[in-house]
């Protein structure tokens, strides 16, 4: 069997991996954070394994060794011969802090699933699947007023959510004059989130109560890109780079209920139907990258997306008009990448590309009139896989968000993300003497 095509079947053995799995609880959450009880959820940063790697960027890059999808423009980069694919997943561990509450979560889930083919010349399409926001909380507190001890006995209350919203995406761009990329993607969001509400009593005269919404949502959506490389001199460029993601309403469907359980007797208190009420929120991004041919790169990237009149503030059930307000989001991520000798045939690791970056986000809501603001680093490598450009991609994620700017509530994180960069030549002919 042909090395790369042995690559291929491991890599989709990864793949078909069940992508939900979780420790530390006995719910299977595909995701764990306790600020995703707000909203759609934790947005994803977007990109594949190679963007994490550097901190998120990609609005200014050009890499005809990975599929850059953050910026459609980007899709045109590209070998005009060659079949790429990507995918990846992603292992998060959490230590969760709020006062002398502790909560440990792991998961692992899928990352992205992107394919792309050339169309003519220096045109190309891309196709693909990832996760636009991760809900998912399980936590629980006892009643301690005295008052209502006295006259209900003990009781606790519990708040549950799961689901995920997903993107698959159609995108094509084209170069002209080997210089300015544009691009466009039309993108299909879908999928399901889940609250629960409970209040359970150890005195049997009291009914318990599980109350929530269900949200099953889909809609349309687009999103446009620009690149303009400039070159100084044969080795050193910079590109500019620039995203508009355009805002849409969510159709589907919006179920709120609320079930009164005595003993084993379930009674269904409401049960009704109706649109979903939110919308996603446009975004803008501009980036900017400095490159030294196959050497080495910097690139800062700046993202800004107002979620305000979005009416996602109505959309969680545990929600206080006081506590969590919508807000504009605001995110600045630099990254490099360099690499040794690309072309070194003795030495394996010279031709390893390294990686870090480093990010500052703040989310798209405020919790107590504070900002949610998140910092982390990022490091990676991609190892060279048999010929071509083949790689399988490594990288590591550490952060924080909330304990500061007057947010108490705390969640550390770690993130591994492996990733596999596949690339194949089509419509080439060998000749043999």
């Amino acid at each position: 069997m042909r090395p790369l095509k042995l690559f291929y079947i491991l890599a989709a053995i990864v793949l078909l991996f069940p992508l939900r799995v979780s420790a530390q609880s006995e719910d299977a959450l595909g995701s764990f954070s306790p600020f995703s009880i707000y909203g759609i959820g934790d947005i994803s940063r977007g990109g594949s394994a190679f963007n994490n790697m550097m901190g998120g960027v990609g609005i200014a890059t050009r890499n005809t060794r990975h599929i850059n999808f953050l910026n459609p423009a980007a899709i045109s980069a590209r070998d005009t011969l060659a079949f790429m694919a990507d995918f990846g997943v992603q292992q998060k561990n959490s230590y969760f802090k709020d006062g002398a509450s502790k909560t440990l979560f792991n998961t692992f889930n899928m990352y992205d699933f992107v394919l792309s083919f050339p169309i003519y010349r220096s045109s190309a399409i891309a196709v693909g699947i990832t996760p636009f926001s991760d809900l998912g909380y399980n936590f629980s507190r006892r009643e301690t007023n005295e008052d209502i001890l006295a006259t209900v006995g003990d009781s606790r209350y519990g708040y549950y959510g799961e689901g995920s919203i997903y993107s698959l995406f159609l995108s094509g761009a084209v170069t002209f004059w080997d210089r300015l990329s544009v691009g466009a993607e039309l993108t299909y969001y879908f999928g399901n989130l889940e609250r629960h509400s409970t209040i359970d009593y150890d005195n049997s005269s009291y009914r318990s109560w599980d109350t929530g919404t269900k949200h099953h949502v889909y809609g349309i959506s687009g999103k446009f890109g620009l690149q303009y490389e400039q070159g100084f001199s044969d080795d050193y460029s910079m590109i500019l780079g620039a995203t508009y993601r355009m805002g849409t309403n969510m159709n589907g469907n919006r179920t709120r209920f609320a079930y009164a359980t005595t003993s084993s007797v379930v009674d269904t208190v409401r049960n009704d139907s109706s649109k979903p009420s939110f919308r996603l929120a446009d975004e803008i991004g501009v980036g900017v990258s400095f490159r030294k041919s196959d050497k080495w790169a910097v690139e800062f990237n700046y993202t800004r997306s107002d979620w305000r009149n979005t009416g996602i503030d109505d959309m969680t059930a545990f929600n206080k008009k006081d506590v969590f307000r919508s807000t504009v989001s605001n995110s600045f991520r630099a990254g490099f990448e360099f690499v040794p000798n690309r072309y070194d045939i003795r030495y394996y690791m010279k031709r390893v590309s390294y990686r870090g970056g480093v990010y500052y986000n703040q989310s798209y809501y405020t919790m107590n009139g504070h900002n949610v603001g998140e910092i982390g680093i990022t490091l990676g490598f991609t190892f060279p896989v048999f010929r071509f450009y083949n790689g399988i991609n490594v990288g590591i994620d550490f952060g924080q968000r909330g304990g500061f700017g007057g947010v108490t509530m705390r969640e550390r994180y770690f993130k591994f993300v492996i990733g596999f960069s596949l690339h194949d030549v089509w419509f080439q002919r060998y000749r043999y003497k």
